[in-house]
């Protein structure tokens, strides 16, 4: 029998090096109000290439960029009431966790967290999670809200937009290059190497891209890079004649040089100056930065160069990514690496409580109850309870923000309608599911698919069907005996 803890240990899981939050709600007021007029494009741009040639402590010349996410219909139900860095992970964790390590791992400890759609909960736990350790303004995970201005009454229309109005914010330290990071994918990967391959060769934007071949697109975009890693063609969305883009085989063009195409992962450096003048001088109007500034800069004539990577890497944007995303974790050991750990907020939770629980291939979060049970192959998030003879196989937990009692049942008497508490009740059989957080499954229920259904709507019944996953829904009430 295997059972998989997901938390660190006190000593590994505190930020010891890591310096105060600071909400920009509150900040904006303190600093000076920028004017960020748009200046009228110009006929051409400058040659926006600059030499590194001092090499600082990434500490001190790089601020990582990292956005919450925005509306994905793929994943809904999970976003329905936050966005997609904010979704839970591997029992114990966020999505925006991962990326959040990697900068500290890397010593990059400017960081900036853009966000806007269902931003509550996002904000919430980056807020928690990376604040009170430590005192001083150059070390820092900031949340930046989305806002409005007097010279800008809309809402952030893009990735390219958000950054342009927030560049006034990200000029307070003298950085030399801007590292920006969607907030939803779960890898690991040492920036270091990446900001210096990009420093050594004199780019003016890096994106990483990858290095094996995947069987679906993640919208950042793809690239035709030529045999000195630099990326000659950009390419967003490509038609379904043209999924053979995605390859990282050779081929030959028509003017006798060999080039490959590869997929990006939305991972760009980009010098300051150059992201400055793109976003302020040469492309105003631009609003995302894989559509838009990228190809962009490329017709331009900057320097953009791939750099490739070849670890794991999951762009969770649809349920069955995050499904599989999830049971990846359970035969990885990518969460326990001493010398990468992965950060969150620290919870004073009990040790979960087992009796007679049978658990195989699992992993099991903090402060669980689970009774005389069985569990294989399934994820188990905080706080959940399961009660006797249930049997959960191939699924995802999500657990619970509260324990609800037995007493506390009765404390609410009447108003108490459903008689369902949280968790999964009595000889109940989960298989092939995600049960999202706070839901109560009643007794008697299973939850199995008996149709082999591939998609369905039942929201107002509580659940829906993605891929062949069925996804119970965030507080929903699954009544006794129920068949879905």
């Amino acid at each position: 029998m295997q059972i998989y803890s997901s938390s660190y240990s006190s000593s590994s899981t505190k930020l010891t090096n890591l310096h105060m939050i600071r909400s920009s709600s509150n900040h904006n007021q303190e600093r000076h109000n920028y004017n960020l007029k748009q200046i009228l494009v110009p006929s051409s741009c400058p040659n926006l290439s600059v030499s590194n040639t001092q090499q600082l402590p990434l500490n001190q010349s790089v601020a990582a960029i990292v956005f919450g996410g925005g509306p994905d219909s793929e994943l809904y139900p999970l976003t329905k009431t936050r966005s997609k860095g904010a979704i839970p992970i591997a029992a114990n964790y966020r999505l925006i966790d991962s990326v959040i390590s990697n900068c500290i791992n890397s010593d990059i400890t400017k960081i900036y967290a853009i966000t806007q759609f269902n931003s509550t909960s996002l904000n919430s736990h980056l807020t928690k999670a990376y604040s009170g350790f430590g005192l001083g303004k150059d070390r820092f995970v900031e949340v930046i809200a989305a806002y409005q201005s007097l010279e800008d009454q809309g809402w952030f229309q893009g990735t390219a937009d958000a950054i342009r109005r927030c560049l006034w914010v990200f000029e307070e330290f003298p950085v030399t290059e801007f590292l920006v990071l969607p907030g939803h994918h779960l890898y690991r990967m040492d920036y270091n190497t990446l900001i210096e391959d990009h420093r050594r060769s004199k780019a003016d934007i890096t994106i990483v891209g990858l290095n094996s071949v995947t069987d679906h697109d993640s919208g950042f975009g793809l690239m035709e890079v030529d045999t000195d890693n630099l990326v000659t063609k950009f390419t967003i969305n490509p038609k379904k004649n043209q999924q053979d883009f995605i390859s990282v085989e050779s081929r030959t063009r028509s003017d006798g040089t060999s080039s490959c195409c590869v997929q990006s992962t939305g991972i760009y450096v980009i010098g300051r100056e150059q992201m400055v003048k793109l976003l302020r001088e040469c492309l105003v109007k631009a609003k995302d930065m894989a559509s838009e500034i990228i190809p962009g800069a490329i017709s331009q004539g900057m320097k953009v160069k791939a750099h490739m990577f070849d670890g794991y890497w999951e762009d969770v944007k649809s349920v069955g990514a995050y499904y599989r995303a999830n049971m990846e974790s359970i035969k990885s050991c990518r969460f326990y690496d001493k010398q990468c750990p992965l950060y969150t907020m620290p919870r004073c939770l009990p040790p979960s409580s087992m009796g007679e629980a049978v658990i195989t291939d699992s992993i099991i979060g903090d402060g669980c109850i689970l009774d005389r049970c069985v569990i294989r192959g399934s994820v188990v998030g905080m706080r959940t309870r399961i009660a006797d003879e249930v049997i959960v196989e191939d699924s995802i937990i999500v657990g619970s923000n509260i324990y609800e009692m037995e007493e506390d049942m009765r404390r609410k008497g009447k108003e108490y309608k459903t008689g369902i508490r949280i968790g999964i009740g009595e000889k109940s059989r989960i298989r092939k599911a995600i049960v999202d957080k706070n839901a109560r499954i009643g007794q008697n229920v299973m939850i199995i698919n008996r149709d082999n259904v591939e998609e369905a709507n039942r929201e107002a019944e509580g659940y829906v069907i993605r891929e062949g996953i069925t996804v119970i829904l965030r507080n929903a009430v699954i009544p006794n005996e129920s068949i879905i």
